[in-house]
């Protein structure tokens, strides 16, 4: 079956550069309340201890929009009662007042990715239904799985499918200093009325838990590394939450955790990448540009402060790389369609934008791949579709450019196992009008034949570093722990993946075969949450006073809301590197360290020494791994970045007893020695987002990825999450309202940190 990236079209969205004194806007109205049963709910008031009864699962979308209410919650609570009322085969929490039953939240506030499954159990909470394979798994013992061919389309375990990915348009990132006609900023007290809670991965494993009374030992124990400050790094702060929401777009933009933030350099130049904004810097950190995310790729802004109503299309989830074979940037990302709510109506596409030169502030050609996976639009018909493909991840090798995502069902239960896509590099750069791509399914195809998750493809420091084996190779690596993958939250096996014969991409006929090997290593195990050091959380004081939470939420808060730790994923594997004949690669995990020993966020690390024969066998060795974690404090969102003579940095977010969320490295030698934790740029305070809180659904997030990218010199490049700010409960209230003198919003305070570390000398 053949499918194209379609439709030729123009646009030339702005780039704005810095700028202040955007005119002041009006907060909206609001709506009227939905009955119950009306519309999909966010989440639900919480029970009688605090928890709340009935969670959608992980990593999807909120739009909220609580302001509605507000005449409901400032009631004195006469006539008014709470409990379950159906909603499909699931429950939500209503409120009755005065007679009249009400969801607690409104039309806007529908989650926005569909949990994995979920039904209500006899104590109101939800439990996970585990997705079972509907026939025999493959067994896998030490052999390699090897997919070719094709069989019939949307069959359950098929092998690859032939799309097309269309052209789409052509963006420009020459700024321009002004926002568009009827762009305005919001005033401080519409917060509460439009915001968006993208979580990029929809694993309920790394849900955030409750740490009250300590955790009990993972079993996997790990020496304590020494922390010290960085020297010699060249650090400077990317885009934070107030430039994200305010500074772009005229401020029509959703106020959203988290970052997810993406970086690739080259040319002298440093590309940024956030949850929903772009930046571009030279090589001392001066910002040469910042746009919105939906504005570079040609779309109306995400939601119009001034109407109320969401764009018809919604972006996240970006990812770059800058290709040394082509010279070209190239950014990732997940784009849905949205009704005007801001709900989901199914439809989503993979967009890619390729600079046309190694300057990024220039044209660049974007190309779309229909993901949605439900048989229409000349898409393959997977179980339960239409679905989303979450968590996209790219790489390259010397033919192809490679696409991974998560698939999950929009509005059931399920999952439907990683996505590759693979298509020519040289084809896209071209700003060619249709483009083949081959995607295969990994449903069955991961280890003891259960479902691939975050298959995670390689990018190389050069391009003499590729592999040209076996008609050119392409690798890939993933974990199993985390439950897509049916894992049971640990796991001694890592999965090698790699497409073999890729030259074919360029070619008229014929495509590459994709091969699966496991490799065994040390334990590993969905890490624990990351406490941080305790400091002034501002808006968690705000909604303790009803007249502070109704200003910021439009509700008072019935909770007692307090500092809440990071969410540390799950084990999921982070960014892969191939150089030297090596895989390099590292994820999260729980480990047990200091004295007496505590359970804490850490990582583990993989050297892997890949074979592939000429027919496309695949081999695996471990050559080095080890495993990262220093006591009293944790380490979070992984990100290993790797240089020509194989050495490589682990990029990093601290945090724990002794550190703010802080921006943090690790240098690996290519025998797999590990330095002691040098931190670049120490935390000022604590995280204080919105969606820690229990009032807006009590998870705590934090990444999902950070980044490294080494330049032609050597030198490696880290983007890592971290807080650049703290202020009290009294700044924060002080004119104007929750901005603490313009270091942040009402609802959140993350940053986003880039650093230079030079090659070892």
């Amino acid at each position: 079956m053949a499918r194209d990236i379609t439709a030729k079209r123009t646009v030339t969205p702005e780039l704005a550069t810095d700028r202040s004194g955007l005119v002041q806007g009006t907060p909206d109205a609001g709506g009227a309340a939905d009955t119950c049963g009306d519309s999909p709910p966010a989440r639900p008031a919480g029970d009688a201890d605090g928890e709340p009864p009935v969670r959608f699962g992980g990593g999807y979308f909120t739009i909220w929009n609580i302001g509605v209410f507000t005449s409901a919650f400032t009631s004195r609570d006469r006539g008014r009662t709470e409990g379950y009322c159906p909603f499909g085969r699931l429950a939500i929490w209503c409120v009755t007042v005065n007679g009249s039953r009400l969801p607690l939240w409104s039309t806007r506030s529908l989650r926005q990715r569909a949990p994995r499954a979920t039904s209500l159990d006899t104590r109101g909470t939800m439990r996970i239904t585990r997705l079972v394979a509907a026939s025999a798994a493959i067994l896998l013992a030490a052999a390699t799985v090897t997919l070719v061919g094709t069989t019939t389309a949307g069959a359950v375990g098929r092998a690859v499918t032939t799309q097309t990915a269309h052209k789409a348009g052509i963006t420009d990132l020459a700024g321009h200093a002004t926002p568009g006609a009827g762009e305005l900023r919001p005033a401080s007290g519409e917060e509460g009325d439009f915001l968006r809670t993208p979580v990029a991965n929809r694993s309920d494993s790394s849900r955030a838990k409750d740490t009250r009374g300590g955790l009990p030992l993972s079993g996997i124990p790990s020496a304590s590394t020494a922390v010290d400050l960085a020297a010699g790094a060249t650090s400077f702060s990317g885009i934070d939450h107030k430039q994200q929401r305010l500074d772009v777009a005229g401020g029509n933009q959703w106020s959203l955790e988290p970052p997810d933030q993406g970086l690739c350099v080259g040319g002298g130049f440093i590309f940024e990448a956030v949850n929903t904004a772009v930046a571009v810097y030279d090589s001392s950190g001066t910002r040469l540009a910042l746009d919105s995310l939906n504005h570079f790729f040609g779309y109306p802004v995400e939601i119009d402060r001034t109407t109320g109503e969401a764009g018809e299309f919604q972006t996240t989830d970006p990812t770059c790389l800058f290709d040394p074979g082509t010279g070209r940037f190239f950014l990732t990302i997940l784009t849905y369609k949205a009704d005007t709510a801001g709900n989901p109506l199914g439809p989503n596409t993979l967009d890619t934008a390729v600079s046309t030169t190694s300057d990024p502030r220039g044209t660049w050609t974007i190309s779309r791949i229909d993901a949605t996976d439900d048989g229409t639009g000349d898409t393959p018909s997977h179980p339960d579709c239409p679905c989303i493909g979450d968590y996209p991840h790219i790489g390259v090798d010397a033919n192809g450019y490679y696409i991974t995502t998560n698939e999950y069902p929009w509005f059931v239960d399920g999952f439907n196992g990683a996505q590759i896509y693979a298509m020519s590099k040289t084809a896209l750069a071209s700003g060619a009008t249709a483009v083949r791509v081959e995607h295969y399914d990994t449903v069955r195809l991961g280890p003891a034949g259960n479902p691939g998750f975050t298959v995670w493809p390689a990018q190389s420091p050069t391009a003499a570093q590729y592999d040209a084996s076996a008609g050119g190779t392409e690798y890939f690596m993933s974990t199993n722990a985390a439950e897509e993958a049916n894992g049971t939250d640990r796991s001694s096996t890592v999965a090698v993946w790699s497409l073999t014969g890729t030259g074919a991409l360029s070619a008229t006929a014929g495509r590459p075969a994709l091969h699966m090997t496991p490799a065994s290593v040390g334990e590993y195990a969905v890490p624990p949450p990351a406490d941080q050091k305790a400091g002034p959380v501002p808006l968690a004081d705000c909604l303790n006073v009803t007249a502070c939470s109704k200003l910021v939420s439009g509700t008072p808060d019935r909770y007692k809301e307090s500092e809440r730790p990071l969410d540390s994923l799950d084990s999921r594997m982070q960014q892969v590197d191939y150089a030297n004949g090596l895989l390099y690669a590292a994820h999260g995990t729980a480990l047990d360290v200091g004295s007496p020993a505590a359970q804490k966020a850490g990582i583990a690390w993989y050297i892997v020494d890949p074979a592939t024969t000429d027919n496309g066998n695949l081999s695996a060795t471990v050559a080095h791994q080890g495993r990262l974690a220093t006591a009293s404090n944790n380490l979070i969102m992984p990100a290993m970045g790797v240089r020509t003579d194989g050495s490589a940095v682990i990029g990093m977010t601290l945090a724990g007893a002794d550190h703010y969320p802080s921006a943090a490295y690790v240098d690996l030698t290519s025998a797999g020695a590990t330095s002691t934790i040098h931190v670049l740029a120490e935390g000022v305070g604590p995280e204080d987002g919105f969606v820690g809180y229990r009032l807006f659904g009590g998870r705590p997030r934090w990444g999902d990825y950070g980044a490294a990218a080494v330049d032609s010199a050597g030198n490696m490049w880290v983007a890592a999450e971290w807080i650049g700010q703290s202020c009290t409960f009294a700044q924060y209230t002080a004119d104007p309202f929750g901005q603490c003198g313009g270091t942040r919003t009402a609802l959140a305070n993350w940053s986003t940190r880039i650093s230079r570390v030079a090659p070892p000398s």
